[in-house]
């Protein structure tokens, strides 16, 4: 839970904007989007499969670029 308290004579823009500075450090806004629909086990293993795959991808094409 992102909680923070507002300054002395600070402004609301400021507020909010610090705030939405927090939110989004939190990770609050990412875990936010990701529960907003429901994902099969399945999918979430395919995702991570797919990430994995295109990380291993770049990292080859980094080690040959350095040649």
């Amino acid at each position: 839970m992102v909680s923070m308290r507002v300054r002395d004579r600070e402004s609301i823009q400021e507020a909010v904007r610090r705030f939405r500075k927090l939110v989004e450090r939190s990770g609050l806004k990412r875990e936010m989007r990701r529960r907003q629909f429901y994902e099969k086990p399945s999918e979430t293993k395919r995702r991570a499969r797919l990430r994995a795959e295109r990380r291993a991808l770049s990292a080859r094409r980094a080690l040959t670029k350095g040649r």
